[in-house]
């Protein structure tokens, strides 16, 4: 009882590099732990027709309460080897190739779109750079963009740099509590700013990339609630918290909420600011006449 008040009392207080941590911890659910969960009738879809297969880009149908769905997501990697076989999560350009055909795919057959959003980062080889990974992520926003269907994106763990962004435009964004999502890690960020990896927890705290800043600045619309100790404690509770998240969305999808307007208009208008003129007291007015 005492071990559980001092849980409840210290997660909600995490800094921002507690939860950078929390987010990639070992045993944190990953993409395949969720869609095992939540959909029924899971039929996996390969390939990207151009070059090849990336693993660590999971794609496919399924089944969610009698709806069906087209799926994208990340997918980490659980044993060594898997994280091996899988990137650690960064897809290559075939990875992002094979998510935009799903979106195709989902225009033509109008099926609602999840995705799932867990990677460090797209994948940084000199490979990876050759076969236009650059280009891609470019491509895939804008295909996100155009793709006439709704889409949800579910932030699960980290949200890294535009490895995350192409395929994080939708109409509705949710993230875990503990999750994250930013431009690129606070490793990263550290050495560029001020040489020195070390300034990662500042970093993090600068960077504003925790699910409540998010919620705070418009980029989410909702923060899904996770056990205390963090999703990876009860991945059950956690996996009904998203599929009650998706059975909204899904919900609004048959009320035709959603638009594609509505969807440009909201990726459009981010970074947007106003400069306010200042406000003269009245007493500092009279001054400036006399």
């Amino acid at each position: 009882m005492k071990l559980q008040k001092e849980r409840d009392s210290l997660y909600p207080n995490l800094t921002s590099w507690e939860r950078v941590q929390l987010a990639r911890h070992g045993d944190r659910p990953r993409m395949l732990d969720f869609t095992s969960r939540i959909f029924d009738d899971v039929i996996e879809l390969h390939g990207d027709r151009c070059l090849g297969d990336d693993s660590a880009m999971v794609t496919g149908i399924a089944q969610f309460n009698g709806k069906t769905v087209m799926f994208v997501g990340q997918q980490k990697g659980v044993s060594t080897d898997e994280k091996i076989e899988r990137n650690f999560g960064m897809a290559q350009p075939e990875g992002y190739r094979k998510a935009m055909r799903m979106y195709e795919m989902a225009e033509r057959f109008k099926l609602p779109i999840i995705s799932f959003v867990d990677t460090p980062a797209a994948h940084p080889g000199i490979e990876a750079e050759q076969h236009g990974q650059g280009p891609i992520i470019a491509q895939s926003i804008l295909q996100s963009l155009k793709t006439k269907t709704p889409i949800m994106c579910a932030i699960i763990g980290e949200g890294g740099s535009g490895g995350a962004l192409a395929i994080a435009v939708g109409d509705y964004i949710t993230i875990f509590e503990h999750a994250f999502y930013v431009i690129c890690p606070p490793e990263r960020c550290a050495e560029i700013l001020w040489r020195d990896v070390e300034q990662k927890e500042l970093a993090s705290a600068a960077l504003r990339l925790t699910a409540k800043d998010l919620l705070e600045f418009g980029i989410v619309d909702t923060v899904m609630p996770e056990p205390g100790g963090g999703a990876h404690r009860n991945p059950d509770g956690s996996a009904q918290v998203l599929s009650e998240e998706i059975e909204r969305f899904l919900d609004k999808c048959d009320k035709g909420v959603w638009s594609l307007d509505k969807r440009q208009e909201r990726f459009q208008s981010m970074g947007v600011w106003h400069e306010e003129k200042p406000q003269v007291v009245e007493s500092e007015l009279r001054e400036a006449v006399d």
